[in-house]
């Protein structure tokens, strides 16, 4: 045990597993992959195809632990994160062109599809959570930034918290998930500029997506 008396999200750190972030990219790639050809951006492969192929390359730099930074792999994080973001944001604008365009769109196919929408934007936010947070998961696990952008309820909870506690990206996704269920923050704070602009947008894509496609539907329905 280290003779460090500071709490694990405050030091340095064994490094985070690699899976749980490629695994929630590997899902929305999914989605965008299954996407009706009406609501998925044109040419449908190319965007998928390239988040698939930024994947690999992350995974192949760094597959199990996020041990290390190296130049290429961080901004491959983010612009894998950027794609994901893009093409989530083309798919919700097709989506509101045909709620309000002519033809008949099923109810349930528009609600299904509205959900593979939303759940693909929590994971885009929960991986610029992931990725920005203290500079990242290879940075965190240095312990090098004392300033959270995020505080967790676990920070500033003391003994009722195991010592080496500290955010992973499961963490992330909570935070994402329930920021985009709610509306607003619940039991974390957003600390920094960014984190405040970040968690302001992806409620407003929720809160947006939700509304129209339920007014729409109840429309349909009636």
């Amino acid at each position: 045990m280290s003779s460090d008396a500071r709490p694990g999200w405050l030091r340095r750190t064994e490094a985070e597993q690699r899976w749980p972030a490629a695994l929630a990219i590997a899902v929305a790639v999914a989605v965008h992959l299954l996407l009706p050809a009406d609501l998925a951006p044109r040419p449908r492969w190319l965007l998928p195809g390239l988040e698939a192929a930024l994947l690999i390359s992350v995974v192949v730099v760094n597959p199990l632990r996020i041990n290390r930074e190296t130049r290429i792999l961080r901004p491959l994080s983010i612009g894998l994160a950027a794609l994901l973001g893009v093409a989530t944001a083309w798919s919700a604008a097709l989506l509101v062109r045909a709620l309000f365009g002519q033809g008949h769109i099923a109810p349930s196919h528009l609600l299904l599809w509205a959900a593979a929408i939303w759940l693909t934007n929590v994971i885009v936010f929960a991986l610029w959570f992931w990725e920005g947070d203290r500079g990242g998961p290879a940075a965190r696990a240095e312990g090098s930034n004392p300033h959270p952008d995020f505080l967790f309820a676990q920070m500033t909870a003391g003994d009722l918290v195991p010592r080496d506690w500290e955010p992973g990206f499961f963490d992330y996704f909570y935070l994402s998930f329930t920021n985009a269920t709610a509306f607003s923050p619940t039991d974390t704070l957003p600390m920094s500029t960014w984190a405040k602009v970040g968690m302001l947008v992806e409620s407003a894509v929720s809160l947006a997506t939700v509304l129209l496609v339920v007014a729409r539907a109840v429309n349909v329905i009636g």
